[in-house]
């Protein structure tokens, strides 16, 4: 176990410059610029780095005391009873966020309620903040969640057009819940406060709040991929979820390929157009987009890997395994995963290099997820038969070549997990980003790391830069780059390693955080 003392010793010191990246502003209000000698000289050395304009300065609206944040996002990462934060560092970089400037945290509490046709949110402090959790009755679960932004969004914008099951009860459930949570936050957010939505459950939230009144600077941020305009059309209100993204003030992306197809679903539709300045014109509504890449905490996921080495149940993995060596994929049980398609790789690596057979293994860690749609049932039932086959086939009485579960691990032990793999399978057939490859490269030993194997198609390819970019739809290739890597030598491999930690350290998730902040902090006010 690690003491609350310990993490907040990491990742305080990270907070000071997101926080006078994004608090700064409202701190200089025009009474006190006008103070300030050779205030050109400040503004050229002290704001060029953030992007602050004079112009975004005097615009800044408010009663002169720094706004709170709010965060709204479908799920809300509640500290536990002992007042640890969920694993993973955008929880972390939120809830530190909030702490420092003061704030309120609004989503899904996970519960269910009777029929009602108002959230009544449940309100709750804890180290500071304000969490404001709100029950879903069964129909708004399976019309909004279960239904229009798992049945038609997660599988359009991840390219699986075959996959989506639009009907009209799914899209009035799903604009239904995002009334609600706009009725709900309107009297809980003040005057000056700054609205952060969190990915595509609450795409409508931000027009939702527009046509009640509210003025406040409102970001919104897709954790997602962006479709390709031709698939983007397939949903039939295509056109409403695009104008409903022109309500924000800011919009940020993964990637550029992101924010280039947005950019050609506006086009497309003759609704505007992206300027190079990175502002658009939606019907007499200004918005800025950008691209944020997202990342890990990953001084603290590093720690980890090192404090797992020392870890007892760890140690009799390891010794388990001694004498294989090992590949290693972690991924929540969902078609855009490629799992299946990596397990097929995998036997044509066993099959095209007898030498490997019995002395590897690929550990597959695959958590079950959205049990009650179809899609991942049969997904389920697939790869269980796919495993199987492999493993009845090639396996031995003492030695079988993948090593499937379903249970899920704490980030400790995934750490450890990570550390001992040779190499880290991961090959999405369509990714955001992929916050497993970055914890994969973190958690690496530096005397003797392993090699990461990454799609191409997810959006940390555009940053980990001395991984093996391979084509998950390619299970022959894909067999080769798992050769190329467990073969490469400790002085390739320490290259690769050290250019990708470089990249992690430069992008983590607390720059992240601030450096959405900061550039919703200086848009432009709605016009």
């Amino acid at each position: 176990m690690i003491k609350t003392e310990a993490l907040g010793a990491q990742f305080l010191p990270r907070l000071v410059p997101i926080c006078v990246r994004y608090s700064a502003i409202r701190l200089m209000r025009l009474s006190h610029l006008m103070t300030v000698p050779n205030l050109a000289v400040i503004r050229a050395k002290s704001w060029q780095a953030t992007g602050v304009t004079m112009k975004n300065i005097m615009s800044v609206g408010g009663d002169g005391g720094d706004g709170r944040l709010v965060i709204v996002s479908n799920r809300v990462a509640l500290p536990d009873e002992h007042g640890s934060l969920t694993p993973g560092g955008m929880a972390i970089a939120l809830n530190a966020a909030l702490k420092q400037r003061g704030g309120l945290w609004m989503g899904w509490s996970g519960k269910v309620k009777a029929e009602k046709n108002q959230l009544s949110p449940t309100m709750q402090e804890a180290n500071g903040i304000t969490y404001a959790l709100a029950d879903l009755s069964q129909k708004d679960l399976d019309e909004y969640y279960y239904g229009f932004a798992n049945r038609v969004l997660w599988p359009v914008f991840h390219c699986r057009v075959d996959l989506a099951e639009y009907n009209d009860a799914r899209k009035s459930g799903y604009y239904r819940v995002n009334r609600l949570f706009a009725e709900s936050l309107m009297p809980l957010h003040r005057e000056d406060d700054v609205i952060w939505v969190q990915d595509y459950h609450l795409i409508p939230l931000g027009k939702e709040l527009r046509e009640r009144g509210c003025r406040n600077r409102i970001g919104f941020f897709l954790h997602i991929p962006w479709p390709p305009a031709d698939i983007l059309a397939t949903v039939p209100l295509c056109e409403e979820l695009l104008e409903a993204l022109s309500f924000y003030d800011l919009v940020g992306f993964q990637t550029d390929d992101d924010l280039n197809n947005f950019a050609e679903c506006l086009s497309r539709r003759n609704l505007g157009r992206l300027m190079k300045d990175g502002s658009c014109l939606v019907k007499g509504r200004q918005f800025r987009c950008g691209v944020f890449p997202i990342g890990i905490d990953t001084a603290k996921f590093e720690s980890l890997a090192k404090l797992a080495t020392r870890d007892g149940d760890l140690q009799e993995v390891y010794k388990k395994t001694a004498g294989c060596d090992v590949a290693i994929g972690v991924d929540r049980l969902d078609y855009s995963k490629g799992i299946d398609q990596r397990i097929v790789a995998f036997r044509h690596f066993l099959d095209r290099n007898s030498h490997r057979v019995r002395k590897t293994l690929l550990l597959q860690i695959t958590p079950k997820s959205r049990g009650e749609i179809p899609a991942y049932l049969a997904l389920q039932k697939h790869i269980a038969e796919l495993v199987g086959s492999v493993n009845g086939e090639l396996g031995t009485i003492d030695w079988v070549p993948v090593h499937y579960t379903n249970r899920s691990h704490g980030p400790l032990e995934l750490a450890g997990l990570y550390r001992m793999a040779r190499v880290g399978l991961v090959t999405p057939l369509r990714d955001g980003m992929n916050l497993v490859a970055k914890e994969y490269v973190a958690a690496q030993d530096p005397s003797n790391p392993g090699v990461l194997v990454l799609s191409q198609f997810a959006g940390a390819a555009g940053q980990l830069e001395g991984a093996v970019l391979v084509n998950p739809y390619d299970p022959e290739a894909v067999a080769a780059s798992t050769e190329k890597a467990f073969r490469m030598s400790p002085e390739e491999r320490k290259d690769r390693w050290s250019a990708m930690k470089n990249s992690l350290k430069g992008h983590d998730v607390y720059r992240w955080c601030g450096g959405f902040l900061a550039k919703l902090e200086a848009a432009d006010l709605p016009v």
